[in-house]
């Protein structure tokens, strides 16, 4: 009888039932790849797994490195949580507010979003939440 109380819970407050997965993304100091900028007014928008990360100068920040479509049509919108052990990054991609209703190209392109920290990365693990 519990089960089916949190479950109807679930379904009334929208929360999704599906936990979600987080993973160390792997550094790759090297990475090549489309600038994009964080955009909260995507729409449409689903979780997105990053590939890997790479450390930006001045240590205050961090490169999230994804596969999406073109920026003329998709952005990615990110959220950061920090501990003294870890910085563990949320992406979400969708589709940019002037592209809805255009027809896209259909091609994958490997994106950077630099994502800012209030502290230096310094030996944290970045991680990705998704």
């Amino acid at each position: 009888m519990a089960a089916a109380v949190v479950t109807g819970a679930t379904a009334v407050l929208g929360a999704d039932p599906v936990a979600a997965e987080v993973v160390t993304l792997p550094e790759r100091p090297d990475a090549v790849g489309v600038r994009f900028v964080d955009n909260p007014a995507i729409v449409d928008s689903h979780p997105l797994r990053p590939d890997a990360f790479s450390r930006v100068p001045g240590d205050n920040a961090v490169a999230v490195h994804f596969t999406t479509g073109v920026p003329e049509c998709y952005g990615v919108r990110a959220t950061v949580s920090e501990t003294a052990e870890a910085v563990t990054v949320a992406l979400r991609g969708g589709v940019v507010p002037e592209a809805v209703g255009r027809p896209c190209i259909m091609m994958a392109v490997v994106g950077i979003l630099e994502v800012p920290l209030a502290a230096p990365l310094g030996s944290r693990a970045v991680l990705a939440e998704f």
